[in-house]
């Protein structure tokens, strides 16, 4: 009898070992899956403020990165680290412009670029010209090929669309009446 009870209480504190160290991975599974999506969102509420005014963007002689994103947008999300470290690169030598397409301020330019999905972004050369248009989930390695391709004089424009990207969704909270204004 006392053997049996004594083997019982060996497994009752593996299965205990085995229950805290699951739990343990599991927690710090979501903690760190956590901070990325954190940072994820953090770095895309930033974009906004670290933007170049688009205005001055396209006229002072430089290339410009253009993406058209918003703050509920999952692959706006999943890639903005990638393009905060393209930015973080390329900055001193090309304009990078971030409009959220929930602003109504930018309403004409989402028009202009025909954005209908998101993370949308355009690559212009020094003279304003439209090169490349990514629409939907890129990699890194495509957009930093096309930013060194900037600089060359003769290139054909290049839309490169993937199927994993966020429909615009109508911004129905921004809407102007007469009663909206206090």
């Amino acid at each position: 009898m006392e053997q049996s009870e004594s083997r019982e209480l060996i497994l009752k504190r593996n299965l205990k070992t085995i229950v805290s160290l699951i739990i343990s991975v599991v927690l710090a599974s979501l903690l760190l899956l956590g901070n990325i999506f954190l940072k994820s969102t953090y770095l895309l509420k930033n974009f906004g403020e670290l933007s170049v005014e688009p205005e001055i963007a396209f006229t002072n002689n430089k290339p410009t990165f253009l993406e058209f994103y918003a703050e509920w947008c999952e692959v706006c999300k999943e890639m903005a680290p990638q393009v905060s470290a393209l930015k973080d690169e390329y900055e001193k030598n090309i304009n990078f412009v971030f409009l959220n397409v929930d602003n109504q301020k930018w309403g004409n330019y989402i028009q202009k670029f025909a954005v209908n999905g998101i993370p949308q972004i355009n690559l212009f050369d020094k003279k304003g010209n439209l090169i490349s248009t990514f629409i939907g989930k890129q990699d890194e390695i495509n957009i930093r090929e096309s930013i060194n391709n900037l600089e060359k004089e003769e290139k054909p424009y290049e839309e490169i669309i993937n199927a994993e990207f966020s429909k615009i969704q109508e911004n129905k909270s921004n809407e102007v009446s007469p009663r909206s204004h206090g």
